[in-house]
């Protein structure tokens, strides 16, 4: 979405938390360089263990000219996003999140699972355990509903203009 947004893309930064187990980390980076790829994209990953490592990986994002940011769904993310957008916005670096709270917080752009959605179902299936169901027979659940949240308010403060194409799809404009 975020090479789709910006055709003009070619080196993305990828903040990781270097602190997250190395096996999921592992896998998260042969996935992303799976995609970059495919996208015709370099990418630089960016590790950080602690808030305090972000102002320096952002130093790190601009020495390695990285025109834009890929930052994926991550606890330690996740609570620093109003740190992280407007670190992302500083830098003039459009950025795609994993969740909306990233969005609502400042953040550019964000595709992830609808959390509310997942809430319903869960309470579904808890529901369905009171009832006596023995939770081993029930199915694995998947996420279902995705949305894509724009913020056309920090677009505009980074002087960037989004594809047709790409807010016409959103599930939500902020403005």
């Amino acid at each position: 979405m975020l090479k789709e947004a910006f055709p003009q893309t070619s080196r993305v930064a990828i903040l990781i938390n270097a602190g997250s187990p190395s096996d999921a980390r592992t896998a998260r980076e042969r996935e992303i360089e799976t995609a970059a790829r495919a996208l015709k994209l370099q990418w630089q990953m960016v590790a950080v263990r602690d808030p305090g490592e972000l102002d320096s990986a952002f130093a790190a994002m601009r020495a390695a000219h990285c025109d834009a940011l890929f930052v994926p769904v991550d606890g330690l993310f996740y609570q620093h996003r109003i740190l992280l957008a407007s670190l992302a916005a500083n830098n003039r670096l459009p950025a795609m999140w994993g969740h909306r709270e990233h969005v609502e917080a400042g953040g550019l752009m964000s595709y992830g699972t609808d959390l509310d959605d997942l809430a319903r179902r869960a309470a579904t299936y808890v529901d369905k355990i009171l009832k006596g169901a023995k939770p081993a027979d029930l199915p694995v659940e998947q996420p279902r509903k995705f949305e894509l949240l724009i913020n056309t308010k920090t677009a505009k403060a980074l002087g960037l203009t989004i594809q047709q194409s790409v807010l016409g799809r959103a599930d939500q404009v902020i403005e």
